[in-house]
């Protein structure tokens, strides 16, 4: 069990832990038990994603709050999840046995001891202990993307795709869960880094599933819907450098196209090509535009920034002074 460091006297926050879940039978008895066992003061709910097994029987029958979520994709349960559940402190955790639930009174006490909105469970420890549990080819793409959102946003984080996380329940209910799969995770990276919120990460171990449960992820294909997710994430939160790149590529295109014209007419006072230079006119013009487009929608943005920070701030911060 976890314990405070500070303000000892303030009653306990209430904790959930959310399991979002497909096809889990082999692995989520242990998972319920695990986490009730490690954390007992915390209620535990199972989003159950139309599993075609016994996942809900089971999860309900260890003891678990059991919840069901039509619409597939692990980004649609954590919508209906941060929207049903009630709390001050969330730990989510995927239902497959592959993290430590012995880590999670820190990650809790971490979290609340240093008044942060998220807590990652970086999975590096056992990467580098047990290889093969975690697949060459997903650590590859991790880092890269990972890479990609330090370069963009400025990440702090060196496990961006980790499935367990703690959060705080102004992060959980000032968060807009865009996402239907499994690029919820670069979301919630994102979120954090938008408002500018106190994170961390700790590391914690990361085993094998149990034998009988498969993994649900595509190496290839979610791959290239996170990327696409950056991507759209990028135009959406940074309008300006977006529109402002787009502009500086046309621009550059057009110069190009146009300097032999330019030399021929300074050599001849003709202009020769004519499609070329109305092209190129139209690639300034097209630059111009996406210009405007980005001094625009940039506007746009820290005016939606904004909102969500005051959604933030209106959640008191757990242990806050009610006068």
């Amino acid at each position: 069990m976890y314990h405070r460091k500070t303000m000892n006297s303030l009653p306990a926050p209430r904790i959930a832990v959310l399991v979002p879940c497909r096809d889990e039978a082999a692995a989520i008895a242990k998972v319920v038990a695990d986490f009730r066992t490690h954390l007992p003061q915390a209620q535990v709910h199972v989003f159950d994603n139309n599993s075609r097994d016994e996942t809900y029987a089971i999860a309900q029958a260890a003891g678990a709050h059991v919840h069901r979520v039509a619409l597939p994709g692990k980004g649609n349960v954590v919508r209906r999840m941060f929207a049903d559940v009630e709390a001050d402190v969330y730990l989510m955790v995927d239902g497959d046995d592959t993290y430590e639930a012995a880590a999670a009174p820190r990650l809790v006490a971490r979290l609340l001891d240093d008044g942060l909105d998220m807590v990652v469970g970086a999975r590096v420890e056992s990467a580098q202990k047990d290889p093969s549990t975690y697949r060459p080819g997903h650590r590859l793409g991790n880092r890269l993307l990972t890479g990609l959102l330090t370069l963009l946003f400025g990440s702090t984080f060196d496990d961006l795709l980790s499935g367990y996380r703690v959060f705080s329940r102004r992060y959980v209910k000032s968060f807009p869960a865009h996402a239907s799969g499994f690029e919820i995770e670069t979301e919630l990276a994102v979120h954090a880094l938008e408002l500018r919120m106190p994170v961390a990460e700790m590391p914690t171990a990361y085993g094998a599933r149990p034998q009988g449960s498969e993994s649900k992820l595509h190496t290839y294909r979610d791959g290239w819907r996170i990327l696409k997710t950056m991507v759209r994430l990028f135009k959406l939160e940074k309008p300006l450098l977006f529109f402002s790149l787009a502009g500086a590529l046309a621009l550059l295109l057009a110069l190009v196209l146009a300097a032999p014209l330019v030399v021929t007419y300074l050599e001849t006072g003709l202009v020769p090509r004519f499609p070329t230079a109305i092209l190129c006119a139209a690639l300034v013009l097209l630059g111009a535009l996406a210009a405007m487009c980005g001094l625009i929608l940039d506007t746009v943005t820290h005016g939606r920034i904004e909102a969500k920070h005051m959604a933030y701030l209106a959640v008191p911060r757990f242990g806050a002074d009610p006068k």
